[in-house]
């Protein structure tokens, strides 16, 4: 994403002599040009995020509440860690008996941790939207500020470059329930620090500023930073293949190399620990839980317009060629790419020697990150053809195998947007005569109204019960001890989580809990898979609860659940009076029955109906079913 490094730009003509004013004036000026465009950044954030504004303790991300409810998981874990202690990168809270590694998870635990008192004070919830709304109006204003500090003269130019790069569609997208994927502050923010070190004359204090920002990039979205620091290579390669002389290189490398030598220095000892985390420590994993193949980006994603847009809203939206609607990365529109090939052109055309260096770097890294986007095989109109592309020679080593391929599509978003903020630029300095001028807007209008974000769509979500906010479950639960509504936490049924993301952010005696929605260990091969590998209780009191479908407990099905309970050491279990998952409210009444079968009437307590299970304790027994035993499963 970071592939601004840019030159400051200079146009075929020299710009126009400014009127005389003084320079009062034109600070007071420039200072209301800035104002007004974070403004314009915070207010453009509010709108898309207004849904979760609305009531952010009863709505959700309809796309993605898995994601969300791990998200403000993570929130609550913060005030664990600030209050606590505890460890940030690995927790036993989550999926016991076994833990999980949050190193090897996207666990923003910096956001987390600056966060806390915000979580302790208003609640998790408020402190996912409140992030989730600075993330987008940061990004945007970050990149405005880098584009005018390095690539434009204009400062309306950096402006729409800002706006797109913040809010581009793959942003919006992303802007359903992740977090992490929504902080593309960090290309600007770590772009503006690479750029201090070719002159800077304090290259002690900008590499540890950059080390201490890659540290704190890779606890907030390590996949991102990876993306960033390949992308900022090879620009930078590109560029100053074509723009530096042999003069000018050799006097920048001495400070430029002891710089990012103090960076990594910095960088490897704050992320030593997490690192070793990450790659080797209990939960760890190779490879990635998702499908290579699938989350990638269809060719013709790149032609077609985003769903959550204004032409979205007219019936023109393609989600469908999206593997889903949160990794939806490029659907920039036809008449958005036509407009950069032939601003790429005439920019190249009609620019200086560093100009043309600049365009030609922009091009290859845009370029090469739409060959990265596609994945491993060729993709048209949800088509799969069979023959390679370049990701199927680098899936499998180290980082890449981890990476989503789709997610690439980002990086080419922030190459359009420094793209459009140059051509702006070029059509905004004389002597380019009017009609051109209104040609040229007529045209970015028309590219980009259409793709203007619309706000991402909520739905309303189970209360958080009284049973846990009042602290009432303390009476069911030793200290240290394991407790879950039902049905487990899942990508699809994510209450449980939420009830102790909000224990947590209260800072006060928490409960662990089975399984959850986490990347851990137990895919194909060695690879990571999503959740703990599942069991049947588990898996029989979810697919109970999203179909309505009551099984017919016998003998054999409460074996499996006393060995499942002791594995989970679980000590009480409990059903709210209203469950909601991913489609919707889910079937409890059905689930009660089953409880109620293996365990008997629930102790109704507030607005819950609780069990207490004892490990070893076997559930209620029932006749064998004849004289060849109990009866197993069919399916």
């Amino acid at each position: 994403m970071a592939v601004a490094t840019t030159a400051p730009a200079v146009s075929a003509e020299p710009p126009a002599v400014p009127e005389a004013r003084p320079a009062r004036s034109r600070w007071s000026l420039n200072w209301l040009w800035d104002v007004g465009v974070a403004l314009l950044c915070l207010a453009t954030a509010y709108w898309v995020t207004s849904g979760l504004w609305e009531n952010p303790y009863r709505r959700s991300i309809s796309y993605n509440e898995g994601d969300h409810a791990f998200f403000e998981w993570l929130l609550g874990y913060g005030v664990q860690i600030v209050r606590h202690g505890a460890n940030p990168f690995h927790t036993d809270l989550l999926n016991a008996p076994v833990g999980v590694n949050l190193a090897a998870n996207t666990s923003v635990t910096a956001l987390a941790v600056l966060f806390a008192p915000l979580t302790m004070l208003a609640g998790a919830q408020v402190s996912y939207v409140t992030i989730l709304t600075l993330n987008l109006a940061v990004s945007a204003y970050g990149w405005y500020f880098v584009l005018h500090a390095h690539a434009v003269r204009h400062r309306s130019a950096a402006a729409i470059g800002g706006l797109f790069c913040g809010f581009a569609p793959g942003f919006i997208s992303h802007a359903n329930g992740h977090l992490n994927w929504t902080a593309g502050w960090l290309a600007p923010a770590i772009l503006w620090w690479v750029l201090k070190l070719r002159a800077s004359r304090r290259w002690l204090r900008d590499g540890i500023v950059l080390g201490v920002l890659m540290a704190a990039g890779f606890t907030i979205a390590a996949e991102m930073l990876f993306s960033i620091a390949l992308a900022t290579s090879v620009f930078v390669i590109a560029w100053s293949a074509g723009r530096a002389t042999w003069p000018q290189a050799r006097a920048a490398v001495p400070t430029t190399l002891a710089a990012l030598g103090v960076s990594a220095l910095v960088a490897g000892a704050l992320l030593a620990y997490p690192l070793y985390m990450h790659f080797a420590g209990p939960g760890s994993f190779s490879g990635t839980g998702f499908d290579q193949r699938r989350f990638v980006e269809d060719a013709a994603g790149y032609l077609v317009y985003p769903f959550q847009s204004l032409a979205g809203l007219a019936g023109f939206g393609r989600g469908d060629l999206a593997s889903n609607q949160t990794e939806a990365a490029s659907f920039f529109g036809t008449p958005l790419m036509i407009l950069i090939v032939l601003g790429t052109v005439l920019l190249w055309w009609r620019g200086d020697r560093r100009r043309k260096a600049l365009m030609r770097a922009l091009t290859i890294v845009g370029l090469l990150f739409i060959a990265l986007s596609l994945g491993p095989r060729f993709n048209w109109f949800s088509k799969e053809y069979d023959f390679p592309l370049p990701y199927a020679a680098l899936a499998h080593l180290p980082i890449f195998d981890s990476a989503l391929p789709a997610r690439m599509a980002l990086v080419v978003a922030c190459v359009i947007g420094t793209t459009l903020a140059l051509l702006a630029d070029r059509v905004l300095t004389p002597p380019l005569r009017t009609r051109w001028r209104v040609t040229w807007a007529v045209a970015f209008a028309v590219a980009l109204v259409p793709i203007f974000p619309r706000p991402l769509l909520t739905s309303e979500r189970s209360p958080e019960p009284r049973f846990i906010a009042d602290g009432s479950w303390e009476r069911y639960v030793p200290e240290g001890g394991v407790m879950s509504s039902l049905p487990y936490a899942a990508s699809s049924t994510p209450d449980a989580q939420r009830w102790q993301a909000y224990t947590m952010a209260r800072g006060g005696r928490q409960f662990r809990m089975p399984d959850g929605y986490f990347l851990g260990p137990g895919g194909p091969d060695g690879t990571g898979r999503v959740g703990a590998p599942e069991r049947r209780t588990d898996m029989m009191w979810r697919h109970i609860a999203v179909t309505g479908y009551a099984y017919d407990i016998d003998n054999y099905d409460r074996a499996k659940v006393r060995g499942d309970l002791a594995y989970w050491k679980i000590d009480a279990l409990f059903i709210p009076d209203r469950i909601s998952g991913k489609d919707g409210i889910l079937f409890r009444a059905a689930l009660v029955h089953t409880m109620e079968e293996l365990f008997g009437p629930g102790e109704r307590v507030e607005d819950v109906l609780v069990w207490r299970v004892r490990p070893g304790i076997d559930p209620m027994p029932v006749p064998d079913d004849g004289p060849d035993g109990p009866r197993r499963p069919t399916d």
